[in-house]
């Protein structure tokens, strides 16, 4: 069998030029996982930066919803006032 200049049979050198050619391939495939790894982690930032948003406005929604309720409440206070005084008023004019 010939030899090659490292001294080992060519076959040798055939199957290292067989597994650097794997190697390549195996490090391209990485590169792009961690392209494809790098792009959804950014698309995960962007998500969570607006769910951070979201969140946020919830927040303010609910503040809102709050001030709401008690404002209703007020006015729902007002209006049985308003109801019982109308009540005595007809009671007193004998109307109901």
């Amino acid at each position: 069998m010939p030899k090659a200049t490292t001294g080992y049979p060519i076959m040798t050198d055939h199957i290292n030029h067989w597994v650097l050619e794997h190697l390549k391939r195996f490090q391209a495939g990485q590169n792009r996982i961690e392209r494809d790894l790098r792009e959804v982690k950014t698309r995960l930032t962007h998500v969570e930066v607006g769910l951070t948003g979201v969140q946020g406005e919830l927040a303010q929604v609910s503040t809102h919803m709050a001030t709401l309720c008690s404002r209703m409440d007020h006015q729902q206070a007002s209006i049985d006032r308003l109801n019982h005084r109308t009540d005595r008023i007809e009671h007193r004019l004998e109307l109901n």
